[in-house]
């Protein structure tokens, strides 16, 4: 919870940074799918990133810690694939609503905001 607090906060920084460059690319023909694509694929990279490093880590610890157990599940990489995907959706949602806000937003107000 407090991750999705902080990257929705980051998310809401970055958008609000970016509000000429959205306006300039809506302007240029940008539809809302295009700046959607744009906002959440650079929040996607960093916890992408953040999965592939915790991978061996959490499969280090989890062998480590299964092994003390007399009858225990073995550990296949479907654990891992399923705590990206929910954690892809879990980002996902956060950043979006900001994301679409700022893409619906129209571009003349974007560009005369300065």
């Amino acid at each position: 919870m407090i991750g999705c607090v902080g990257l929705y906060g980051l998310a809401s920084f970055n958008t609000a940074r970016r509000v000429r460059e959205i306006g300039i690319r809506k302007t240029l023909g940008a539809s809302t799918r295009d700046i959607l694509q744009l906002l959440i694929t650079q929040f996607l990279r960093p916890v992408l990133l953040a999965n592939l490093i915790a991978w061996p880590l959490a499969w280090l610890a989890m062998r480590s810690w299964l092994s003390t157990f007399d009858q225990r599940i073995g550990l296949g990489p479907v654990y891992f694939l399923g705590a990206t995907a929910l954690t892809l959706l879990i980002a996902v949602g956060t950043v979006a609503g900001q994301a679409l806000a700022v893409a619906r937003s129209e571009p003349a107000k974007a560009l005369r905001h300065e």
